[in-house]
């Protein structure tokens, strides 16, 4: 049906001049995308080189009280330490998630998802960098964290990007919205 409308035309749509104002609005939401990724990787990779200048090897800096403190610590695994014999598959994860998005990103209409999937490919990138390039060997490299809530795991901001971006993602598609720009009633 559809093709049959493209090649025969209906009455109330001009293809050729409908093709033109969708191409800027997903340009448009493609270039929000990797605006916010690189805002999240540039934030990240800034305040992990900060911490490896200033924090690295000096006693933690108390932020709020006993609540919230910035404390350099290199962690080979993934969250809460796990894993740290897995460098590796966390770094082919982390090069597939930035494929996989660089990929969606051709069909993304919608100014949310953009911003999602922004904070995930800025996280994902940022974690990357320091799985390639930091000590002991390239992708293999340990993560530098610094966050340190009390009682909690500590961790960096594409940490906290990836995971805005994933409760974002849990939201849009509870709400039915999807990359495309469409809204689905269930």
């Amino acid at each position: 049906m559809a093709e049959a409308e493209r090649i025969i035309g209906t009455p109330d749509v001009d293809d050729e001049a409908a093709a033109p104002a969708e191409r800027p609005k997903g340009r448009r939401r493609i270039a929000a995308l990797f605006t916010v990724a690189v805002v999240a990787y540039l934030l990240d990779l800034g305040s992990k080189m900060l911490v490896v200048a200033r924090l690295e090897h000096h006693e933690p800096i108390d932020v709020i009280g006993d609540l919230l403190r910035f404390e350099a610590v290199r962690n080979p695994g993934a969250a809460f330490g796990m894993g740290e014999a897995f460098t590796v598959i966390f770094t082919v994860i982390a090069a597939t998630v930035i494929v996989v998005i660089a990929r969606l990103a051709r069909k993304l209409y919608s100014l949310p998802w953009a911003i999602a999937l922004g904070l995930l490919l800025g996280g994902a990138l940022g974690n990357l960098t320091d799985r390639i390039f930091r000590s002991p060997s390239p992708f293999q490299g340990a993560v530098v964290d610094f966050i340190a809530p009390a009682h909690f795991a500590v961790f960096n901001l594409a940490d906290s990007a990836i995971v805005c971006g994933g409760i974002l993602i849990v939201l849009l598609s509870f709400r039915g919205l999807d990359p495309d720009g469409t809204v689905h009633k269930d």
